[in-house]
């Protein structure tokens, strides 16, 4: 509701011509929570097509290969030291080459920098290792 408060005068005969906005808003409130209640809440879920039933055994267990991670960066491969990067890249290239790729399961250590372990990984990524896994992490579990 709006009231016309003068300016003192009492010649202020006009007519006032200005429209009443405060129904309109009070309406378009209305509409406004109206339209908030019936839209549809937004689930972030990712909807993904999952294989039904159990899927037969492997006729034939994969081979494994073992990539340790020791504390101070470390790479032991099958319990075998790995000098350097070159080394590395060299056998996850053999690996990769494979037609029946082995199953890598890397290791790391509790205590390692991160970038010792995102290495190996980046290495085994960028050569097309496509069966690598990472075991262990149950030591990280506080």
């Amino acid at each position: 509701m709006a009231i016309n408060l003068g300016h003192g005068s009492s010649q202020d005969d006009e007519v006032m011509v200005e429209i009443n906005t405060t129904p309109l808003i009070d309406v378009m409130l209305v509409l406004l929570i109206m339209l908030i209640i019936t839209i549809p809440i937004q689930t972030h879920a990712v909807k993904i097509n999952m294989p039904v039933g159990n899927p037969p055994p492997p006729l034939v267990q994969p081979r494994v290969i073992q990539v340790d991670v020791d504390f101070d960066g470390t790479v032991l491969w099958d319990g075998e030291v790995v000098p350097d990067r070159a080394h590395l890249e060299e056998r996850m290239r053999q690996v990769s080459a494979q037609a029946d790729q082995p199953e890598i399961h890397l290791r790391p250590n509790k205590f390692v920098a991160y970038k010792a372990v995102a290495m190996v990984m980046a290495t085994a990524q960028r050569l097309g290792v496509t069966k690598i896994g990472l075991v262990g992490n149950e030591q990280f579990v506080n």
